[in-house]
């Protein structure tokens, strides 16, 4: 289903729904608060918000030793597996590819969730009436979620037991712990989550990949380039597509490029992968075209969601639009440079090694839960005027290492 196709639906819909379950709940839902227990977040359509949301999951587990569960939208699913943090028994997936399956597996949940006795409830998106309406009528004692009281956030509702006001002035990751610091509170708070949240509270874990793990995935690098020899090339990643949620966030194809070539002329060692899903493959194959080099490598669909890690774990670096990749990079230590437009790094910067390049227009960022990240903008100058020279020698550092 298109992207702006969910957001008129959960915006035609979504509305009166949620208006008329908010008066449904008060009169007929006893309404009483518990110890969290068994608890659900949800997070349906950005993978990145899985790994932003882990350090808030670990403290879910270390402060009320809590049994986890998570709903997330069937393609993006793969992004948990990641970390590993919620049991794979314990994460349901609805599928979005259309009504009638979007529709059915919605009434699963509504039952799959009373089965595990879901007690708590966390939502983590900030954009989505529907989100709202699965936190409303799942079952759940306690509902946790951001409101907007006097801001220009969309309207979701009153059906929170415990009210977040989303703060846009502290990373995301912060907010998510601060959904989680609400159920802590001692009495009620409006808004909850009065708490101060330290740098320490969003760090994450990383993976380490075993000695075979990481061959396998040599192994599929020189089936496409059989001179590649690890204690020789250091690789380069480029990933140059993002989310169809917001294509604004893609830097200029002929940016990456002249990016690739230039590294591939100063350094006769790095060997150059554009990475991305199957889908993504015939616009990968035009950059290579255009690249015109032997050491820069098609790797779109060569390796899954959970070997890509293992490819991260065995690169020099990576330079990618602000994406999943950018957070997914994050569990492992390879230094990952991420190119920003309409949203900022202040908010949505990777946890892990990374390096944010922003232009800091003054339209700059465009997106927010204001405007249910939907921008008018057609002409991304933010990105356009961040040149390759300039990334280069952002990453040059790093390739002289």
């Amino acid at each position: 289903m298109k992207v702006d196709t969910m957001r008129k639906i959960d915006y035609l819909a979504g509305l009166p729904l949620c208006f008329v379950a908010t008066w449904l709940l008060k009169l007929f839902a006893a309404r009483r608060t518990t110890q969290p227990k068994n608890v659900l977040l949800i997070e349906l359509s950005e993978m990145g918000s899985t790994i932003l949301a882990d350090p808030a999951m670990q403290k879910l587990k270390k402060v009320f030793d809590a049994n986890l569960h998570f709903v997330i939208f069937a393609k993006n699913k793969p992004s948990l597996d990641l970390l590993g943090t919620v049991p794979q028994a314990n994460i349901f997936t609805i599928r979005e590819d259309g009504l009638i399956h979007l529709a059915l597996d919605t009434l699963k949940f509504l039952q799959w969730t009373r089965k595990r006795n879901i007690d708590t409830v966390i939502d983590l998106e900030l954009f989505s009436r529907f989100t709202a309406l699965l936190s409303g009528f799942c079952g759940a004692a306690n509902q946790v979620g951001f409101y907007k009281f006097h801001t220009e956030g969309l309207y979701r509702g009153g059906m929170l037991t415990h009210r977040v006001a989303y703060n846009p002035h502290i990373h995301i990751a912060k907010n998510f712990i601060a959904l989680v610091n609400a159920l802590s509170a001692g009495r009620e708070e409006l808004p909850y989550s009065k708490t101060l949240i330290g740098d320490e509270e969003v760090a994450l874990r990383t993976v380490s990949y075993s000695a075979e793990q990481q061959e396998g995935i040599r192994a599929k690098i020189r089936a496409l380039y059989p001179g590649y020899d690890m204690a020789r090339h250091q690789l380069v990643l480029i990933n140059p597509n993002a989310s169809e949620l917001l294509i604004q966030r893609r830097w200029m194809p002929e940016h990456f490029v002249t990016l690739m070539q230039t590294v591939l002329a100063r350094y006769d060692n790095a060997l150059v992968l554009i990475t991305g899903a199957p889908s993504e493959g015939a616009e990968a194959e035009d950059l290579r075209r255009r690249v015109a080099h032997e050491r820069c490598i098609n790797f779109t669909g060569q390796v899954t969601l959970t070997e890509l890690t293992i490819l991260y774990s065995i690169s020099k670096m990576m330079v990618t639009n602000d994406s999943g990749p950018g957070h997914f990079s994050s569990v492992t230590t390879m230094p990952t440079f991420v190119l920003f437009g309409p949203e900022t790094p202040k908010l949505y910067g990777s946890l892990g090694n990374s390096t944010p390049i922003y232009a800091g227009l003054a339209c700059s960022p465009c997106v927010s839960a204001a405007n249910h990240r939907k921008t008018p903008c057609s002409d991304n100058v933010c990105l356009q005027v961040i040149k390759p020279e300039f990334v280069f020698e952002q990453i040059r550092p790093v390739l002289e290492s």
